[in-house]
Order: C-alpha cells, then sequence, then structure tokens
C-alpha cells in the first residue's frame, strides 16, 4: 500500500458522539477516497456496530486504513483491536499518530471528539494517511502481535 497518493482506500465511522467531527473531517478531505460508513445523525447508536463495520471491511480488503471516532476514542479501538488483522491506535496528537504509523503499522486511527479540536483532528488524518511503517526492528515486534 501507498499512503502517500490519493488511491488509498479509507473507511470512516463515529458514533453519534464521533459524529460532528467526522462530518467535518469528510468536508475537510475530499481529495482523499474516504468512505462514510456511519452514522450520520447525532440520535445515540452503539460506538461497536461502526467499529465492526470498519474492522471487517479492512480484514475484508475492502479498505486500506480506518478512522473510527468515538467520545474517547477508547470504546472503537478496543473493539477495533478485537480483530487479528487490526492495529488500532488511539492517538491525541502528531507524535503519536506519527509513531503509531511508523513504529506499529497502525491501519485504524482512533479520535477521542471529547479531546481532539477540529483543526488537529484534520492534521492527525492527514498525518495517518501520509505516514509509511518503518519496518526494519519494527517489523519484527509487529509480527509479534498475533
Amino acid at each position: 500500500m501507498n499512503v502517500n497518493d490519493n488511491k488509498i482506500r479509507i473507511f470512516i465511522a463515529s458514533d453519534h458522539a464521533g459524529y460532528l467531527l467526522k462530518r467535518f473531517i469528510l468536508q475537510q478531505m475530499n481529495k482523499y477516497d474516504i468512505c462514510n460508513k456511519g452514522c450520520n445523525s447525532l440520535f445515540n447508536v452503539d460506538y461497536p456496530d461502526y467499529a465492526h463495520i470498519v474492522a471487517n471491511a479492512i480484514t475484508n480488503n475492502l479498505c486500506d486504513i480506518g478512522i473510527l471516532i468515538c467520545s474517547t476514542g477508547i470504546g472503537m479501538s478496543i473493539v477495533a483491536n478485537r480483530y487479528q488483522s487490526i492495529r488500532a491506535a488511539l492517538c491525541h496528537n502528531l507524535e503519536s499518530v506519527s509513531l503509531a504509523r511508523k513504529h506499529n503499522n497502525a491501519n485504524v486511527l482512533c479520535i477521542g471528539a471529547k479531546f481532539i479540536d477540529s483543526k488537529l483532528a484534520i492534521n492527525m488524518v492527514e498525518a495517518f494517511i501520509k505516514t509509511d511503517f518503518d519496518a526494519g526492528r519494527h517489523l519484527i515486534r509487529v509480527q509479534k502481535y498475533n
């Protein structure tokens, strides 16, 4: 996967608490192929339902990376990481995003809408998309995850 081109397939989903931030990201990041997988309102929903959609899509090669947003990002990351092929990272700043991609080959970015403002979220998503896995000594470690 070459993350430095616009051909990367990205699925994004949120629960109701992450809906507004997700909507903002979709509006701002339209240069990428980002597919909205719900939810589509502020009406209360269960975050695991949306984490499963994105995790299943990556597992079945329907997309390359995922972005999951809920109130804290914790619930989404817990659910997504139940899948063997998922390496979901809950990130709070640009450095954690960079290291999640470079060192852990993260394929899902989890964001807590309560803690991340819209400008930082855009920068985090952009960094997640553009940062490549360093492999090398990190590959050996990532292979030990399963």
